[in-house]
């Protein structure tokens, strides 16, 4: 079935940039709330809460796995789960386990909503006591990437190895639909007006077919769009098919992280093992512009040794629509594009930049150092860092959400 051009249908901006807007949406009174950003520490199991501005200073550390104890009870007693367990930690987890990989904040700022990559599962975590509300086991044996809906009330979540994307009351935890995807969904991204939800799918990015010739072997990857409501595809968007169409048959297909424009008609999007991003133009379903972005010398030529198949990994967008902020994860540096030019600022070193986030203002992007254990801002208008901030082990997603007013709490 068509999309109908009619009604808006493509998202403002990826899920990080949803986040901005669902909690304000919502019926909670809004100046009871603290806004802040969640820093996710993949590695610790645990999450940072800094301010969502200025200094960008740490309010507090939450606890994301207080059942650690009981999960690994449950997996050790189970052989096939102890050996994804296992294959999570040797492979994606580079050696380590995957405790927390994404996180938003409930309407009310109550709770805050995460994804347990090695424990297969979505949990709502109550903000003042550091207790469960409640967790919802995915299919499959593990969670990865999230998107609230702009209402603040339904979250999607992918199930790497089942091929789903589950959709839960943000409250309850109950799921309210599903709908299947390419192989291993990634990203999700509901639509500005919550009508529809984009999955992307990136294939097998942890076995070491990586040579251009083996592209083939990664898998069944596509865009996957879904009516929100009843969750049956609107439609499918295979990028090989628009790569090869503009000569780019060396690329691979695997869409990483996205980032649409203001008015929903491009989208601004990473795929595995290349140092840029591409412009596709929604309304004329074709790849528009690609921007390579510089090598850092210092980078292996050897891609079996960049992280999940990522060279660029974090891509987002100015509320404005007038620049893009790229993370550089395997070139170690993070840098600001104009969107009319193309043209790139300066280069700002980072060590293995692994996501980028809009501060609360909008006037900065904050990259996640996953090989330092911090934060770093960048300053939109002049392309150059302002402050970075210490977090915990490894941190990958960040996220706007909000606290209550006095939080201050720290559990974990």
């Amino acid at each position: 079935m068509p999309v109908r051009r009619a009604t808006p249908l493509y998202a403002v901006a990826v899920a990080l940039v949803l986040a901005v807007t669902a909690p304000t949406t919502a019926a909670a009174d809004s100046s009871a709330l603290r806004e802040v950003l969640f820093v996710g520490n993949n590695w610790d199991g645990t999450a940072d809460v800094i301010e969502s501005t200025g200094d960008f200073a740490r309010i507090g550390r939450i606890d994301v796995v207080p059942d650690k104890a009981e999960r690994m009870a449950e997996i050790n007693a189970d052989p096939i789960r102890w050996i994804y367990f296992m294959a999570i930690r040797g492979g994606v987890g580079e050696g380590h386990d995957q405790f927390v990989d994404d996180m938003y904040s409930t309407p009310d700022g109550a709770s805050v909503v995460v994804s347990r990559p090695s424990f297969a599962d979505v949990v709502s975590l109550d903000l003042t006591t550091g207790r469960i509300n409640w967790r919802f086991p995915v299919s499959g044996y593990r969670s990865d990437h999230m998107a609230v809906s702009p209402d603040g009330t339904r979250v999607a979540v992918s199930a790497s190895t089942s091929n789903t994307v589950h959709v839960l009351d943000i409250a309850t935890g109950e799921q309210v639909g599903s709908f299947k995807t390419g192989d291993k969904p990634h990203e999700n991204v509901f639509s500005r007006d919550g009508r529809y939800i984009w999955n992307m799918s990136i294939g097998d990015v942890n076995t070491a077919l990586d040579a251009t010739w083996l592209d083939w072997t990664k898998g069944d990857r596509r865009i996957t769009v879904v009516d929100a409501a009843t969750f049956k595809q609107v439609k499918v968007i295979d990028m090989r098919e628009r790569l090869d169409a503009i000569g780019l048959k060396d690329y691979s297909d695997a869409v990483r992280p996205a980032a649409f424009s203001p008015d929903e008609s491009k989208l601004y999007f990473q795929v595995s093992f290349f140092n840029g991003f591409l412009e596709y133009d929604v309304a004329a379903d074709r790849i528009t512009r690609t921007k390579t972005l510089p090598k850092n010398p210092a980078t292996s030529d050897d891609r079996t040794t960049w992280v999940n198949d990522s060279r660029h990994h974090g891509i987002t967008m100015k509320p404005d629509g007038g620049k893009l902020c790229v993370a550089g994860t395997m070139d170690d540096y993070a840098t600001v594009v104009d969107r009319t030019t193309l043209e790139q600022g300066p280069l700002v070193t980072a060590s293995k930049p692994y996501w980028a986030t809009v501060s609360g203002d909008g006037e900065s992007c904050v990259v996640s150092e996953s090989g330092a254990d911090q934060v770093t801002a960048i300053d939109f208008a002049t392309g150059e860092k302002t402050v970075s901030v210490p977090v915990g082990d490894h941190p990958q997603r960040v996220r706007l959400g909000h606290v209550e007013a006095g939080w201050s709490g720290t559990h974990g």
